[in-house]
């Protein structure tokens, strides 16, 4: 899903970097002032897990890569904001380091796979877990939460890819959606997994994810 250098226009480049670095900017905020001290290493710990997990990906049509995206995981234990840091400070160390994806194409990479998919994976989780209770609502809301972050991302990446003229929409949409719809289903399970297991080791990770609009730390 990472975008490489010269496949977005102008328009689509600098809007999307203006999204991301005003996110990232509000995300530096609101973690540093609503993250307890003792979930800084739980940030290292997923951020970690995520880059290593995101280094194994596979062409797809367009000029684009698939692979697991983990921003669902991230948003589940610490909240969207972090969730969108973790994300962002991967997606710069594998772009400045790895190359893996453009650094013109830096905040498209940042807007799809941090925005997007850790407010829609925290949300969707959220909606789960509000809806019903306990541990059946906890499975199906990280499950949900994490296919719909990766397949609404990927979906917002062939659209960029599309309205910049690097491929039809024909063609990019179904090839991106298709083939992340089919990676969702085991980043959810993969989810799931991580998510269960937390919640019998350390139940308290899980209680202290920040909100968005939530001005104190929250709960899950």
């Amino acid at each position: 899903m990472h975008i490489p250098d010269g496949f977005l226009n102008v328009g689509t480049v600098a809007s999307t970097a203006v999204v991301s670095a005003g996110g990232v900017a509000n995300a530096i905020r609101v973690t540093g002032k609503q993250l307890q001290e003792k979930q800084v290493p739980l940030m290292g710990v997923l951020a970690a897990f995520i880059f290593a997990a995101q280094m194994l990906n596979f062409p797809i049509a367009g000029g684009t890569s698939g692979h697991f995206m983990g921003a669902a995981l991230a948003a589940i234990f610490l909240g969207p904001w972090a969730g969108l840091l973790i994300m962002a400070c991967v997606l710069i160390a594998q772009c400045l380091i790895f190359q893996d994806g453009g650094l013109l194409a830096l905040g498209a990479n940042i807007f799809n796979m941090g925005i997007i998919g850790s407010f829609v994976g925290y949300y969707v989780y959220r909606l789960f877990t509000s809806l019903f209770k306990g541990r059946w609502g906890r499975i199906a809301g990280s499950f949900s939460g994490a296919w719909a972050a990766i397949v609404l991302a990927s979906v917002a990446c062939a659209v960029e890819l599309a309205v910049s003229g690097a491929s039809p929409i024909g063609v990019v949409l179904p090839a991106m959606a298709g083939i992340h719809a089919l990676i969702g289903i085991i980043e959810g399970l993969l989810t799931v997994v991580v998510v269960e297991a937390v919640a019998v080791a350390r139940p308290d990770l899980l209680k202290k994810s920040i909100s968005v609009t939530e001005e104190k730390t929250g709960e899950v």
